[in-house]
């Protein structure tokens, strides 16, 4: 490798002072949006010498970037625990043969005390991990819901139908038109009693409702926190995509992203919760509580109905009791699932036997 090579641990506060000075959003790609990182460093959370990445260079190009996260883990009758998420671990495909992917992330796992929680993590580094000192703390299946033929996704997998993307998209049209139809007259009756309380900001109601079912999540919940995490301003709209001078190894950059929080309300009762990402086609659950189990179904028919609402023609979520809900009781087109394991570092403490991992848990998308 190059001796210009340097690899740098990025805290806090050397994100911040890169906040002013631009640092890295001059060149063709960056390692995540600006907004992300003004939204990051506005955690009150994350402590200016806590690390929230390692950058590799060669020169002034970045040849690697791993994305960690300071997070506070729950622990019965005791103070929430330091702990780091690993986002993302990425590297040039110049290097993949390399050992700085290898060296880059034993860096990024000293410098949080190998206290290390991966929500998941690619297929392609499966032997990897293997013969880490991982450990795994969950096992949940990770729903895409097709209310479409949606023919992006398959000239994505058909590179071949390509050219036949005129007619795909025409098809893809009326399937979808199809489908939203047979769903809103489902649910049209389901949500005459309801109405919908759209927020930016938690008020002392909400979180009166929120706090007690998030109590038992992997993650310690505050009130700041939720607000933090379901903050619309770590997203950027650029209108004209095409101007924008670089792209991001992170998500949170489109002409087409934005976020919605909400209170479902029934006879003057919040009897749900919901905060969804919407990114082009895809509606990204973030939260989805319900308080009575005997309000489930109206709350799901309340997202539903956002989601029509918002023409999206498919739903991400890692919580599984919604998705049997959707398909049992919506037409669909097709479910995909993959199995996910969330990993905790051997020297990571967890306890798994009163706190579970959660779709909202190292839910940054």
């Amino acid at each position: 490798m190059s001796k210009d090579l340097q690899v740098i641990g990025l805290t806090k506060k050397m994100l911040s002072e890169a906040i002013d000075k631009n640092t890295y959003w001059k060149n063709d790609l960056a390692p995540l949006p600006k907004s992300k990182a003004l939204w990051l460093v506005a955690n009150n959370r994350i402590t200016d010498d806590d690390y929230c990445g390692v950058i590799g260079y060669e020169g002034d190009k970045m040849i690697s970037f791993i994305f960690m996260f300071p997070d506070l883990l729950n622990v019965k009758d005791g103070t929430p625990k330091k702990v780091y998420w690993m986002i993302s671990w990425w590297v040039h495909k110049t290097y993949k043969d390399t050992v700085l992917g290898t060296y880059i992330y034993n860096e990024a796992v000293n410098l949080t005390g190998k206290q290390i929680l991966i929500k998941s993590y690619a297929e392609n580094v499966n032997t990897f991990y293997e013969k880490q000192p991982f450990k795994v703390i969950a096992s949940r299946l990770r729903h895409t819901i097709f209310f479409s033929l949606d023919a992006s996704m398959l000239i994505g997998r058909f590179n071949f139908l390509k050219s036949f993307k005129f007619i795909l998209d025409r098809i893809d049209s009326f399937v979808g038109a199809i489908i939203r139809f047979l769903n809103r007259s489902k649910l049209k009756n389901n949500v005459k009693t309801l109405s919908y309380e759209y927020v930016n900001q938690l008020d002392d109601d909400t979180w009166k409702f929120i706090k007690p079912l998030c109590d038992n999540d992997l993650i310690y919940k505050s009130k700041e926190y939720v607000d933090w995490q379901i903050n619309d301003s770590q997203y950027l709209q650029t209108p004209v995509p095409d101007k924008h001078p670089h792209k991001s190894l992170q998500t949170g950059i489109s002409n087409n992203i934005y976020l919605h929080n909400l209170k479902i309300i029934k006879e003057d009762k919040i009897i749900g919760f919901l905060s969804y990402v919407i990114n082009y086609n895809e509606f990204n659950v973030k939260y989805f509580l319900v308080e009575d189990n005997k309000n489930y179904d109206l709350c799901v028919d309340a997202l539903i109905e956002n989601f029509i609402k918002q023409k999206t023609t498919f739903i991400f979520t890692d919580d599984t009791e919604l998705s049997d809900n959707i398909t049992k009781r919506y037409r669909t087109i097709f479910t995909h699932k993959v199995t996910k394991k969330g990993l905790a570092h051997n020297e990571t403490e967890i306890d798994a036997e009163n706190f579970a991992m959660l779709n909202r848990d190292g839910h940054f998308y």
